[in-house]
């Protein structure tokens, strides 16, 4: 026994420690003198607009909004700092607070103006139908497409264009990339998308445009901002008014078309994608580890104490205990995310960063677990243990904390390495709010790379071995635990 507690102690240090060094994590490589900031909102997979790109051996969000947005922060006298999320969760961070602008090609609708400001528009352009290469003569007109299997990015104005299609079903997803995947293997027959962004996915031949063009007029792009800050509204109309009198913004796009062109489609092996984006694996790695350590940490605390709670006898308390552990099980951890990061800065005001919110959630979500395999180890003790050390002088708490809980302790640990295993995978769902873990990797390096199946494979194999050792471990330790049962 005084080796789990020399074992718990160090655990803890080391928990200690990596709270002590979370600032520093959370700052994402922030320089160490203040500096005001302009966080910018974008999603990253909307070539020539944002992109990303590997630079220098570091993956760089690029593209023509990106310049526009630095030429803001420069007259702001800030420093522009890009936050990559998906297309239909830029609106909510924004209201929140969670970043100053949106810049993501983003079109200023009369639905989108009720929820927030709009530059004056910065950019036009027009809607096409991309297609498989075989199928470039099969929609001469709109009207052949009634029927069709239509895609289209959430939330954007091509899918507002895909649902007018008559008995059209549409697929809506997050990426521009999914969508040309869907296209390419035969899920979808056609994407409504933009014109500007279709030539960065149309080099490799592998889709192509249609003869059909929406009816609609062409799209404008102009930039998002929270109601009601005119102050700002005003600077960044001073500085769209700049760029384009004096040709900035045209240079702007020929350049980012230049750079996604330049984009090479991948041809390596998947040994040669792992290779060279190792970095980036690496780097999810970390924050994954990170995330499910701590989750699963204050998730142990908070599920003690959740079922003591529902332990103790007192009707009330019991109820509050039940009540908490029905919620957060009978709720999908997505929801639960999206309340903790949009939802608690929308009511309260409280700001948490990614890497805050994704702890937090996991923390919260795995307590529920947590709460009922403690309850049920607890119970699983013979009542004759909690009498026999009563009767030796012991308080209730004393009792239940030398004698109960070791015993309870090794009958569910294998379910506690379970979970532990399962929060690994499940730290996945963080990747939506723009969380750099071993998905978030993944999707970037499909956006770089066009490949498809390869970067996901790679994830899926570091999934694999992360958890496979972690459950061989714990055999270990659960092991050691029990060989004095044996004496």
């Amino acid at each position: 026994m005084k080796k789990l507690y020399r074992f718990t102690a160090l655990i803890l240090t080391a928990v200690i420690l990596l709270l002590a060094g979370l600032p520093m994590l959370t700052a994402y490589g922030t320089e160490a003198k203040p500096q005001k900031k302009l966080v910018v909102g974008m999603s990253a997979d909307f070539p020539p607009y944002e992109f990303h790109k590997v630079i220098n051996g570091k993956d760089t969000i690029v593209g023509f909004d990106v310049e526009i947005a630095k030429e803001i922060a420069k007259d702001l006298g800030a420093e522009m700092v890009p936050e990559d999320m998906s297309f239909d969760s830029l609106l909510p961070a924004l209201q929140s607070g969670r970043v100053d602008l949106v810049l993501s090609g983003m079109t200023p609708t009369d639905e989108r103006r009720k929820s927030i400001d709009f530059s004056d528009v910065y950019y036009r352009s027009k809607q096409v139908i991309m297609v498989r290469p075989e199928d470039k003569d099969k929609y001469p007109t709109m009207a052949a497409l009634k029927g069709e299997k239509l895609g289209a990015q959430k939330g954007s104005i091509q899918e507002e264009i895909a649902q007018k299609v008559p008995n059209a079903s549409v697929t809506s997803l997050d990426k521009i990339s999914d969508l040309v995947l869907q296209l390419r293997t035969n899920r979808i027959n056609a994407v409504v998308i933009e014109d500007t962004v279709a030539k960065g996915y149309t080099l490799d031949g592998t889709v192509t445009l249609a003869k059909a063009v929406p009816e609609d007029e062409g799209a404008e792009t102009a930039v998002g901002i929270r109601k009601g800050n005119t102050e700002l509204l005003a600077s960044v109309n001073k500085t769209l008014a700049r760029l384009k009198a004096d040709g900035s913004i045209e240079k702007f796009s020929t350049e980012a078309s230049a750079l996604s062109a330049d984009r090479q489609i991948s041809s390596n092996s998947i040994v040669d994608i792992f290779w060279k984006y190792r970095s980036l694996y690496a780097t999810g790695i970390g924050y994954t580890l990170l995330l499910s350590a701590l989750g699963v940490l204050f998730g142990f605390v908070i599920g003690l104490i959740i079922s003591l709670l529902r332990m103790s006898g007192i009707r009330i308390i019991e109820w509050l205990g039940t009540t908490y552990v029905e919620v957060l099980r009978g709720t999908p951890m997505l929801v639960q995310l999206m309340i903790i990061h949009y939802g608690v800065a929308l009511t309260l005001g409280v700001n948490f960063t990614p890497l805050q919110s994704g702890i937090i959630t996991l923390s919260l979500n795995s307590s529920a677990y947590l709460a009922e395999i403690f309850r049920a180890g607890i119970q699983a003790v013979d009542r004759g243990q909690m009498e026999a050390a009563r009767s030796l002088g012991m308080g209730r708490g004393k009792a239940m904390r030398h004698v109960i809980l070791p015993q309870a302790f090794k009958s569910i640990l294998p379910a506690i390495g379970n979970e532990f295993i399962t929060i690994i995978k499940e730290s996945s769902i963080i990747s939506t709010i723009g969380m750099v873990d071993i998905m978030y990797q993944a999707q970037v390096i499909k956006n770089i790379t066009y490949e498809g199946l390869s970067p996901f494979l790679i994830a899926a194999a570091i999934y694999f071995v992360m958890t496979f050792s972690l459950s061989k471990l714990l055999g270990l330790w659960e092991r050691k635990l029990r060989a004095s049962d044996h004496r």
